[in-house]
């Protein structure tokens, strides 16, 4: 078999063996699902009111804020998602099992690869549920197919760039509280951008880190697809940061794997 063969065949071996660990493990998955949901409803119907009045809609109230907050909510659900996959990383390399696996003849990245490929699929089951839960409670898409295919999309990249970012986190981590604890502002960026809030309505001095850094974009972009409004400029930004996080995750932890898996 060609290299490419191999390295097909042993990541959908390890891709594999991550999803059986979603199922045995199913608190993790229930976890990540749950922590966004809990953070929808409370931003809602907690501070929906107040909020969404403040938005100068036609409509205000909660409706209107849960319109504008989802996208907000999704990105959390997509970086809880990531984090799970730097834990999961670090107890590998910290457990021993990398070390094993160097020892077959595999594919030596197969094991990134299943990796990221597994947080995905789990990333995408808790995002659709997310959905699910902001439909029930009143949220409308003015979406067409082809939006509604562009948001998932979007989100499948912005996926795909925080996991490699956090198999790095994962690899250079000293232990699971370590990889836990490395990505955390990831968690935090969509408070401090457009994802609650408009960035108008913020400080000068916030108001330009907001507007500048990635989740802003990537945040603008989800909500103008989902709500069928123009996103501008914002798509071919949130890409670029995407492109841009995703070539630095993989190269740093192609870095990191190469090196002497002994700690």
């Amino acid at each position: 078999m060609s290299t490419l063969t191999y390295a097909v065949v042993d990541s959908a071996t390890m891709l594999r063996r991550q999803l059986r660990h979603m199922l045995r493990y199913v608190s993790m998955t229930l976890t990540l699902i749950g922590m966004p949901i809990v953070l929808l409803l409370l931003f809602v119907y907690v501070f929906g009111g107040t909020l969404g009045a403040g938005l100068g809609g036609p409509a205000g109230g909660r409706e209107e804020y849960l319109e504008y907050v989802l996208p907000g909510v999704l990105l959390i659900a997509v970086a809880t998602g990531a984090i799970g996959t730097a834990i999961s990383v670090n107890m590998d390399m910290t457990e021993g099992i990398v070390a094993r696996f160097r020892t077959m003849a595999i594919f030596r990245r197969s094991v990134l690869t299943g990796h990221v490929l597994g947080s995905m699929i789990q990333t995408m089951l808790s995002l659709a549920v997310v959905t699910a839960v902001a439909v029930l409670i009143g949220f409308r898409a003015d979406a067409t197919p082809v939006e509604w295919a562009g948001t998932v999309g979007v989100l499948a990249a912005i996926s795909f760039a925080l996991t490699w970012l956090c198999v790095a986190f994962g690899l250079v981590a000293k232990n699971p509280e370590a990889a836990s604890n490395l990505p955390q502002p990831l968690v935090f960026l969509p408070f401090l951008g457009s994802g609650f809030v408009p960035t108008e309505s913020m400080p000068t001095w916030l108001r330009w880190f907001a507007e500048y850094q990635p989740f802003t974009p990537m945040m603008d972009t989800v909500r103008g697809l989902l709500l069928g409004t123009a996103i501008g400029n914002s798509a071919v930004i949130a890409l670029a940061w995407c492109a841009g996080i995703a070539l630095v995750g993989y190269l740093w932890s192609r870095k990191l794997y190469n090196r002497d898996p002994i700690r």
